[in-house]
């Protein structure tokens, strides 16, 4: 899948919206990842014959890589997502700068809590009972899921989903 990802021509998507957050006020409440699945779900729900099933179904997923994305960010500075459409993909990708431990274990604000961490080019999160396989979200939900650095100091969580209705 991750092939298929990376081939996928860039300039063929179209823009649909772009939602960028402060750091420090994206992670001040848990539920903004709750808000913001359900702002972008919704609108990728948009031009389907049933779009109400397939933004739920989505929902899930995306609602799992933006928790990744608020566990995974301590780095002040801004936190981007951004969805994008082609006739065959729609394709959410979250951007933000990495902590300078990112890839490893690291502790949170209290010394016995682990947070899942994201590891740039791994198709793995790694947290406190082994490992969360970004391919297990990516097959059920019959997604490309990868994880990119973005400059020197930012990475990227790119998805892209089938625009077709026929999950089960």
């Amino acid at each position: 899948m991750e092939e298929e990802a990376s081939s996928f021509d860039d300039r063929a998507l179209a823009p649909m919206v772009s939602l960028e957050l402060n750091v420090a006020m994206f992670k001040s409440q848990w539920k903004f990842c709750d808000r913001i699945t359900e702002y972008l779900s919704d609108i990728l729900g948009q031009g389907h014959s049933d779009p109400a099933r397939y933004s739920n179904f989505l929902s899930v997923a995306a609602n799992e890589l933006i928790e990744l994305a608020f566990r995974s960010t301590g780095e002040p500075g801004r936190i981007s997502f951004r969805l994008y459409r082609s006739t065959t993909i729609n394709r959410l990708k979250i951007a933000f700068a990495r902590e300078e431990a990112f890839g490893r274990e690291h502790t949170g604000a209290r010394s016995s809590e682990r947070h899942p961490v994201a590891d740039a080019g791994s198709d793995m999160v790694t947290d406190a009972d082994g490992t969360i396989l970004l391919r297990d979200l990516a097959t059920i939900f019959r997604a490309a899921i990868r994880i990119e650095k973005d400059g020197t100091r930012g990475i990227q969580i790119i998805a892209d989903f089938p625009s077709a209705e026929d999950f089960q």
